[in-house]
């Protein structure tokens, strides 16, 4: 199915700095932290809107009030999964950098930023929350955080990963090492970040850790039951090659 436009925009800058891709499933309560983020920002910003509620008309309404800014609003109705809504901005990026991040700002744009220019000498820079440096705000619960731990661990060991956490919602990768995998990537759901960061390593890409501020929103919409289903979508992937 193919996902609509709804910026309606026809010209664009030529040549962004960055595109960063925000997917979005439902997040009219959480987006508006975001949007007061950015606000005034230079690069290009691809929002994958999902679901049914007002997050697309607050996107939409943020790029008419903000016209000098390149903000694209993309759309569908059904559940494609943040891997496949990445997937289809990464895709659709025209910068030479991309990132992503996620909807609810619990990294702060602001940090993407900083991101970003630190991608010199590698070809991605990932956030982290498990490495010296980095700072939680508002730590996850206790359980949240052993299973997360757990998981960690598996990831490392199905994949030879060195990363101590795959899953933080705040990367950025120069697009051609993005472009260079793309197309192999079979991951929909939340699997999508262990996916990409060893399809990379397995070409011989340069990723580094850097360390993060970070908040949880105590909202999040992963579930005990996507981390089941991630690890068994991981585990089948890792045996397919």
């Amino acid at each position: 199915m193919e996902m609509p436009d709804l910026s309606g925009k026809t010209t664009r800058p030529p040549s962004p700095p960055f595109t960063l891709v925000i997917p979005a499933y439902n997040e009219a309560e959480r987006i508006p932290r975001l949007l007061l983020q950015i606000a005034g920002a230079e690069g290009e910003f691809i929002f994958v809107c999902e679901g049914n509620d007002e997050t697309p008309r607050l996107v939409l309404d943020f790029a008419g009030a903000h016209p000098e800014m390149t903000v694209r609003c993309l759309y569908r109705s059904g559940r494609m999964g943040k891997g496949g809504a990445i997937r289809e901005g990464v895709t659709l990026a025209s910068a030479p950098l991309v990132g992503y991040m996620d909807a609810d700002a619990s990294t702060s744009f602001s940090q993407m930023r900083d991101l970003f220019s630190l991608i010199d000498g590698a070809d991605g820079v990932i956030g982290s929350r498990w490495v010296r440096g980095a700072v939680l705000e508002k730590p996850q619960g206790l359980s949240r955080r052993i299973e997360s731990r757990i998981f960690n661990c598996i990831v490392r060991l199905l994949f030879g990963l060195p990363f101590r956490d795959t899953q933080c919602g705040a990367k950025v990768f120069k697009k051609s090492a993005i472009d260079a995998v793309i197309r192999e990537m079979t991951s929909s759901g939340f699997e999508f970040d262990v996916e990409l960061l060893w399809r990379l390593k397995t070409r011989g890409f340069r990723i580094r850790e850097h360390p993060i501020v970070w908040r949880d929103t105590s909202s999040s919409n992963v579930r005990r039951s996507d981390g089941i289903r991630m690890l068994a979508n991981l585990i089948r992937l890792r045996l397919g090659g």
